[in-house]
C-alpha cells in the first residue's frame, strides 16, 4: 500500500509542478510531460505517450487535462482499476490546481496591472516561448534526441513511424494542414479511418 501512496504523492507533485510552470494551454504541456513521464520517472513508453496524445487529442477537453488524466490511469491501472481511476483523479487535480489558485489570485489585480509596461513586457516575452514549446511538442513525438555531453543525437521513433505508409499518413496530414486549411477534427477522423484501412 505504501508502494501506492508513494506512486500517487510522484504523480500529485509532478502534474502539479508542470500546472505551475506550464504556459500557453495544453500543446505547451506536452514537452513537459513527455519530460517528466518517458523520460524521468518511466511511467510510460515513447508509444504509450504517442497514444495518449493520440487519446486526448480525439476527446473533448483540453488536450494538457486529457493527458494527465490518461497518464495518471496507465501508471496505476496494472495495480488494479480502482487504482487507474484514483491516480487518474489525483493527475488531473494536480494539473489544474495551480491554475485555479493563480487565476484566483490574479482576479483581483489583473486589470490593474493589464497595460503597464513590466506586465506587457512579461507577456512578449512569454509568446515565442509558449511558441517554441508548442513546436517542441510536436518534434518530441517524431524525434528521439539524446545528449553526449553537447553533441545532439538525433534518431525517429520507430514506435510511432513503423513504415512508409505512416510516413505517408504524417505528411497528409501536414499538407491538408498547411496547404489545404482542412480542421483538425477532420484530419483527426481520416488518421483514424485511415489507420483502420491501412492496419
Amino acid at each position: 500500500m505504501m508502494e501506492e501512496i508513494t506512486l500517487l504523492f510522484q504523480l500529485f507533485i509532478t502534474f502539479f509542478l508542470i500546472g505551475v510552470f506550464t504556459f500557453g494551454g495544453g500543446y505547451a504541456m506536452l514537452s513537459m510531460i513527455q519530460s517528466e513521464v518517458v523520460m524521468r520517472h518511466a511511467w510510460l513508453s515513447e508509444s504509450e505517450f504517442t497514444n495518449i496524445v493520440a487519446i486526448s487529442q480525439s476527446t473533448p477537453g483540453p488536450i494538457g487535462i486529457n493527458c494527465a488524466t490518461y497518464t495518471g490511469y496507465e501508471v496505476l491501472n496494472d495495480v488494479s482499476p480502482v487504482m487507474g481511476f484514483i491516480g487518474s483523479f489525483v493527475a488531473t487535480l494536480a494539473l489544474i490546481l495551480p491554475s485555479f489558485i493563480i487565476v484566483l489570485a490574479l482576479v483581483k489585480v489583473y486589470k490593474k496591472f493589464l497595460g503597464h509596461k513590466y506586465f506587457d513586457a512579461v507577456m512578449s516575452g512569454l509568446r515565442p516561448t509558449v511558441v517554441g514549446l508548442i513546436g517542441a511538442a510536436a518534434v518530441i513525438l517524431v524525434v528521439n534526441i539524446g545528449w553526449d555531453g553537447f553533441t545532439p543525437h538525433l534518431s525517429i521513433i520507430e514506435d510511432n513511424f513503423p513504415d512508409w505508409k505512416s510516413w505517408a499518413l504524417f505528411g497528409a496530414a501536414i499538407l491538408a494542414s498547411l496547404k489545404f486549411k482542412v480542421g483538425p477534427i477532420t484530419i483527426i477522423l481520416a488518421g483514424a479511418a485511415a489507420g483502420l484501412l491501412l492496419y
